[in-house]
């Protein structure tokens, strides 16, 4: 039977009972009438007035080595190392909550999730559910008929938030700029990171065993799958785009239900980042640019985590304006600024052991190619969809594609061997292979272009793949040198009927514009596809403004 939540009630802890909560909320700048309706609205929370909400005090084992605020002022994170160990540490710093508050948050977890679940307002994407969430909680704190002091109330509603919208005990990790990767391995174990500055690092937060299998189930819900312990794997897309692979139980995870996820930029990786990070140089960019532009494709192969999709975000930004293009993965990653662009994602079996209404890479790469793409962006190739790939270079469409690999030959024997069985012949439709690594400069953990190599065809007497190096990372000097000629550079000039000069030029006119965007700190990634577009349409235009240095990023829309 319905609980009716607005049944009198009056909570009776510790005896602070007062008539109505109406004072306070007037007090903190809620509780204003218009017309019959009531309108809760409260101030930021001021820390000068009523004091910090957090408990930020650092142990003794361990030294302060920073702090930042993820969300002032109710999370802020500690990096701190441990003075025996030497390992840092990361501590998310949140309000603690008394006694009395956690009866009152457990009471409006309950009462909320009824008048959320009945309520006649339609939450969407256009609505801001936390005001929704504030006023539902604030009706009923004044219906309990009881007061609370300025502090207890910030830190009530920062709970409701945290946990009915946001992600409870990883909201503050997933809000984290810094945070690439979140895992937890079991129950009872410290949720790791993978943190941009401090690699992999412990946290203070874990899970018992019950917990953690309903935290698992209501993260899987949120991406709108289904988990249990007949079917206990999941992969999914988080609501914010991040990737989700979760486990239920300890039927294939002994340690009990685990998690990961790859956490999804708001803003992806553009050329700009790939050179303020020194993942490449210039001269690559460039060179890349030219070839892009060109029709010509190209495999990023690299090992888990050296940056393979960020960097084909990025160069694909050198795809020209009005091409059509069609990109096919697992999970959305990509994101381009072209209008003239289909995003296709897999889609699993709705009956998982008969495979009913499930969508694979190869169904989506074979209606790719009845849609006459110019470029076809696959976001990783790992089974039979590769042969189709190959087959869709061999008649012109420009692909571009990751593929987990350490170095060529370790590429071209997986695509080579089984299940992908791509032909030697066939490869030769491949024009470029960027090896991407993660590595370390000192102790800096960092991800670099190891090596571009250019495929020139098969050796007639071996039948092997021919390739040729042309650019290399140096890990002494951490620089990037040319190490051969470039035949696809050449091919491209006599397609275009260029001379040497005009060749030259052309990967000078690139490498001024790129420069340029670095030095304006032109970084978002609509400016720097609206400013690439803007020179491929009128390059002498865009050219002749920068060298004047009278555009900036609004003009170039």
């Amino acid at each position: 039977m319905y609980k009716n939540p607005f049944t009198p009630y009056r909570m009776n802890v510790y005896g602070g009972m007062m008539d109505r909560i109406n004072e306070l909320v007037r007090r903190i700048g809620g509780g204003i009438v218009h017309g019959k309706e009531r309108v809760y609205e409260i101030a930021p929370y001021d820390t000068e007035t009523n004091g910090k909400l957090i408990d930020d005090s650092v142990d003794d084992k361990y030294k302060e080595i920073e702090r930042y605020w993820v969300y002032e002022p109710y999370a802020c994170i500690l990096i701190l190392c441990d003075i025996a160990s030497r390992v840092p540490a990361y501590h998310i710093a949140e309000p603690v909550l008394t006694l009395f508050e956690k009866t009152i948050l457990e009471r409006l977890y309950d009462d909320l999730s009824d008048v959320l679940t009945l309520s006649d307002i339609e939450i969407n994407e256009n609505v801001d559910k936390n005001k929704i969430l504030q006023k539902k909680a604030l009706e009923l704190l004044e219906y309990y008929s009881m007061t609370l002091q300025p502090q207890s109330l910030y830190k009530i509603l920062y709970f409701i938030e945290r946990n009915f919208i946001g992600y409870g005990k990883l909201d503050a990790m997933m809000k984290d700029p810094h945070i690439e990767d979140v895992s937890c391995d079991g129950y009872d174990i410290p949720i790791f990171l993978y943190h941009t500055k401090y690699a992999n690092i412990a946290t203070n937060m874990s899970f018992d065993e019950k917990p953690l299998n309903s935290f698992v189930v209501g993260l899987v819900q949120r991406c709108g799958k289904h988990v249990s312990m007949g079917n206990p794997m999941v992969n999914a897309t988080l609501p914010d785009g991040s990737r989700l692979q979760a486990t239920l139980g300890r039927e294939v995870t002994t340690r009990g239900s685990s998690f990961t996820i790859r956490r999804f930029r708001d803003d992806p990786f553009t050329p700009v980042d790939l050179l303020n990070f020194k993942t490449c140089s210039i001269e690559i960019l460039a060179y890349l640019w030219l070839a892009i532009e060109n029709n010509k494709s190209m495999i990023v192969a690299g090992g888990t985590a050296s940056g393979k999709t960020s960097t084909l975000n990025a160069i694909s930004m050198f795809i020209p304006p009005m091409a059509k293009i069609v990109s096919i993965e697992d999970t959305r990653e990509l994101t381009l600024h072209h209008e003239n662009w289909i995003a296709s994602v897999t889609k699993d079996a709705i009956v998982a052991q008969e495979g009913i209404g499930e969508v694979g890479m190869f169904e989506l790469l074979r209606a790719a190619l009845r849609q006459r793409p110019e470029y076809i962006l696959v976001g990783e190739v790992r089974g039979e969809e590769a042969l189709t790939l190959f087959q869709a270079m061999s008649t012109g469409h420009a692909t571009y594609s990751t593929m987990h690999a350490s170095d060529i030959r370790t590429m071209i024997n997986r695509l080579h061997g089984e299940p992908i069985n791509v032909p030697h012949a066939m490869m030769q439709a491949l024009d470029i292979v960027a090896i991407q690594v993660q590595t370390y400069i000192g102790q800096e953990r960092v991800r670099r272009t190891k090596e571009i190599i250019e495929i020139t065809g098969l050796d007639p007497r071996t039948g092997t793949i021919k390739a040729n190096s042309v650019f290399r990372w140096d890990p002494v000097t951490d620089e990037f040198k040319h190490s051969g000629d470039s035949s696809m550079l050449h091919t491209i000039a006599e397609e275009r009927g260029w001379t040497e000069k005009e060749l030259f030029d052309a990967l000078v006119e690139r490498v001024e514009v790129l420069e340029y965007m670095v030095k304006n700190n032109i970084s978002d990634y609509r400016e720097i596809s609206r400013m690439v577009q803007r020179y491929l349409i009128d390059p002498d235009a865009v050219l002749a403004e920068m060298r004047e240095r009278n555009i900036t990023p609004s003009q170039t829309a």
